[in-house]
């Protein structure tokens, strides 16, 4: 089926900006804009995954219980989707919008599934079926203009089987990866989506002034292809015991793990070169999902 000009316009407008899709996350000038994409960078157990299930839940909430109200793909590669701990913490922000007047909608059972009608769960268990996945997707992208993010966990969960099988040469290992990021520019470019992927950091040894342990962790190490698509870079780790504490609303403090994110923003501007913008900001994780301090 063909598209007029006039149709493709009216579809790529109708594509939500999630430029405020958490402002306490990114710089002031905002957070991804169409397009754009983010990755979410750190070890196992510094929050990356709960920080995506907290940006799925302000997508999907009705705008009346402070949403954005969008579709969300989310592609699970790890199997380690929590659907349970997603209810949970829709439910949560249903009852606190309910109990503070922004929302008064139905029943609460009927707001959760109006919320998740609104996702879209993709699983993986190979990078070949990952680029089938985004090869698909363009389907959904174009029947559904309410489609606005893209959450990838974790983009990096083939990277030893496809370093493996890719066997002595560089280009065979990173091969199916680049694929998926020639076909995520694609998707970027033509339908104006949001990617957030998430990605472990591996330890990497390498040549140079002695440093830290934690500065070996901070390297990228995916292939160039998907490092060019990258415009917001969410480096997270976890606090120290020492400093591991967050004050509850009453003012009390308690024992909690906190995280720490350290966002870099790159921009184009009108003469190609690139800018750059940073921000700090921590969180906990309670029962209702992710907690900016």
């Amino acid at each position: 089926m063909t598209e007029s000009g006039a149709q493709l316009f009216a579809r790529l407008e109708a594509r939500r900006c999630l430029k405020d899709i958490e402002p306490q996350m990114f710089p002031e000038d905002g957070g991804p804009n169409h397009g754009e994409l983010v990755e979410l960078y750190g070890t196992e157990g510094t929050g990356k995954t709960e920080l995506l299930y907290h940006l799925l839940c302000r997508c999907v909430l009705p705008v009346a219980s402070g949403g954005l109200e969008v579709d969300v793909v989310f592609v699970d590669t790890n199997y380690s989707l929590d659907m349970l701990r997603l209810v949970n913490i829709l439910d949560s922000r249903l009852n606190a919008a309910c109990s503070t007047g922004l929302s008064s909608s139905g029943s609460d059972e009927a707001a959760l599934r109006s919320c998740l009608s609104r996702l879209l769960v993709v699983h993986c268990s190979s990078s070949s079926q990952l680029v089938l996945t985004l090869h698909f997707l363009e389907n959904s992208l174009s029947s559904r203009p309410g489609l606005a993010l893209l959450l990838i966990d974790s983009i990096s969960a083939f990277y030893w089987l496809d370093r493996c099988e890719g066997g002595a040469s560089i280009a065979k290992q990173e091969e199916k990866l680049s694929k998926c990021a020639e076909l995520l520019g694609r998707l970027l470019r033509d339908y104006r989506i949001t990617v957030f992927a998430t990605c472990h950091a591996i330890r990497r040894s390498y040549t140079g002034p002695s440093s830290s342990s934690s500065s070996s962790y901070d390297r990228p190490y995916l292939c160039r292809p998907w490092q060019r698509l990258v415009t917001h870079r969410l480096l997270c780790s976890r606090q120290e015991a020492a400093n591991n504490m967050a004050a509850t609303a009453g003012g009390s403090e308690r024992r909690r793990r906190v995280f720490t994110i350290h966002c870099t923003s790159s921009s184009s501007s009108s003469s190609s070169s690139r800018t750059k913008a940073y921000r700090s900001s921590s969180f906990y994780v309670s029962d209702g999902g992710v907690k900016f301090i």
